[in-house]
């Protein structure tokens, strides 16, 4: 069901912005946590030391006068991603996957000079992509090769699975997926593709793009639905145990699926957007209410995994 009036959404719990930051946010987000995840290399930090597995770090640039330094930061790497520490909605992120003649080429097959590529580095640290404007740095990672899984239906870029947390315990998820219209990037907002996913299996569900139904890719043609998400159960895993490092008590958990190297921290988020809603066809408040009802009764991640597959769970099982 997708919600076309105040009562129908009312009676669905969808959680509207106001709501999500009066009742889950300021309650359960201590303000002297944000700059743990508002900052993706202070990310890293935690989710390492947490054991969590995130993209390799390659450098850091911080300083304009670093830029002239990046060949030697690189090493023999033509292939990395740049992306501001403080950026937001995958704003200022780019993707290399080759040096050229004089510059590098971009996934998609566009290519930017040297210098070109220089002035992007130096916005980056002017604050252009960054929350309020202000003074950022570039971080230099590896490029998530995405698992073949996804192959039919994304488009150039790589997929993503953003799971909600609350209070220590997942309650719903969803697929993201770059089209040609969202230029190769899984940002909703961008007109990627948001699939919902059943909690208890992580079979993909029906989706949702630019606010409207969708049930195929739209640059491939493969169906988005019935998909099953390899290692469900890690993602999960993952999940809580970010949201336990990270001490919020309501949040977003970016997850990447590498060919290689399995599931991927990506980011962090303090304040989840709420399309997540739209792509399950439900809205979040039951789910949270029914966290509400039990949470701090179970204090290891299996307990509160079993809770998720035993409550949150939307498909038929077998008996």
């Amino acid at each position: 069901m997708f919600f076309t009036t105040p009562s129908k959404l009312r009676a669905a719990g969808v959680v509207g912005i106001n709501a999500r930051n009066a009742a889950y946010v300021i309650p359960q987000n201590k303000r002297s946590l944000y700059p743990l995840v508002d900052d993706k290399s202070k990310t890293k930090v935690i989710a390492v030391e947490a054991g969590l597995a995130v993209p390799e770090l390659y450098g850091i640039i911080e300083q304009h006068s670093q830029i002239r330094r990046l060949r030697k930061t690189l090493g023999d790497r033509t292939s990395f991603v740049v992306k501001p520490a403080q950026g937001s909605q995958g704003n200022g992120i780019m993707v290399i996957e080759d040096r050229v003649e004089g510059g590098w080429r971009k996934v998609g097959g566009s290519s930017i000079s040297d210098s070109d590529f220089n002035f992007y580095l130096s916005n980056i640290i002017s604050g252009m992509y960054s929350l309020a404007g202000r003074p950022d740095k570039a971080l230099i990672e590896y490029r998530v090769e995405f698992d073949p899984v996804f192959d039919q239906i994304t488009y150039k870029g790589v997929p993503d699975i953003r799971v909600v947390v609350y209070r220590g315990i997942p309650v719903m998820a969803m697929l993201r997926l770059p089209t040609r219209a969202s230029d190769g990037k899984a940002n909703l907002h961008k007109a990627g593709i948001g699939a919902g996913v059943d909690m208890a299996t992580g079979i993909t569900l029906g989706g949702v793009q630019n606010d409207m139904p969708v049930d195929v890719h739209p640059d491939t043609g493969s169906s988005i639905q019935g998909l099953q998400i390899p290692g469900w159960d890690t993602i999960l895993d993952i999940s809580t145990r970010s949201a336990d490092a990270a001490g919020l008590g309501y949040m977003g958990v970016d997850i990447v699926l590498d060919k290689n190297l399995g599931p991927l921290i990506l980011e962090l988020n303090a304040r989840p957007g709420l399309a997540i809603q739209i792509a399950n066809s439900e809205g979040l408040r039951h789910r949270l209410d029914k966290v509400d009802a039990v949470a701090g009764t179970m204090e290891s991640v299996e307990e509160r995994l079993d809770f998720v597959r035993r409550t949150f769970g939307v498909l038929p099982t077998a008996e």
